[in-house]
């Protein structure tokens, strides 16, 4: 039987918005028991996050996210701390099995965070020993994937820039995922689509931020 209960999610990617960096966020958001990034986001954004509302704090990385953070007392930062940084590791927290991938497509040579579509092929097979584990031990592969670059074909766009992973595809149609949640792609206007099926998958552009109550088996 499955379970009714859900987690109260809420997914930011690529932008700061001013409601939620604000002393108001708690009262905004006060049933929110977990906190996923999607790339291109400041540290400083997702440690004020973690601190107001006091819950797990799950990222990756962006394309943007290879220049370094700085302090007010001028030291380098290289994560945001107190939150996690899952790009590569498959994770249980709240219930769920989450996963994540950093980086967009490589639309130039230099960039710390872009990646060819062999080499996140690559991250993806050296999950699978995790994914089999999980089979195992709680009866599924994964519940969430966050990314920051869409699928290829799902959300994402003509421009190399934007052109999603075309390895992400056999992967949902094996491990089934029930998200895979991305941002990278800026939508602006009623008509851009957010929200696609393939497979078992429902893929969602988070861009900037979205509320998600997900499902615990």
């Amino acid at each position: 039987m499955i379970s009714t209960e859900t987690v109260r999610t809420l997914v930011l990617s690529d932008r700061v918005q001013e409601h939620i960096y604000s002393s108001s966020v708690r009262s905004r958001y006060p049933d929110v028991q977990l906190v996923l990034g999607c790339g291109d986001l400041p540290f400083y954004y997702l440690e004020f996050v973690r601190t107001m509302l006091n819950v797990p704090v799950l990222y990756v990385r962006g394309n943007h996210d290879d220049r370094p953070y700085y302090t007010a007392d001028g030291r380098t930062v290289t994560r945001a701390g107190g939150c996690d940084d899952i790009d590569g590791h498959v994770v249980y927290r709240s219930g769920l099995i989450i996963a994540g991938i950093e980086g967009s497509i490589r639309y130039r040579s230099s960039g710390k965070c872009m990646y060819s579509d062999h080499e996140i092929a690559v991250k993806l097979l050296q999950m699978i020993p995790k994914l089999l584990f999980n089979k195992v031990r709680y009866g599924r592969y994964l519940d969430v994937l966050i990314t920051h670059a869409p699928p290829y074909g799902i959300h994402d766009r003509d421009d190399l820039a934007h052109t999603g992973f075309r390895a992400f595809l056999p992967f949902m149609r094996r491990f089934q995922p029930r998200f895979l949640l991305h941002g990278h792609v800026h939508l602006y206007g009623p008509s851009r689509q957010a929200r696609s099926q393939y497979h078992n998958t429902t893929v969602i552009n988070v861009y900037p931020c979205t509320r998600l109550d997900i499902p615990i088996h």
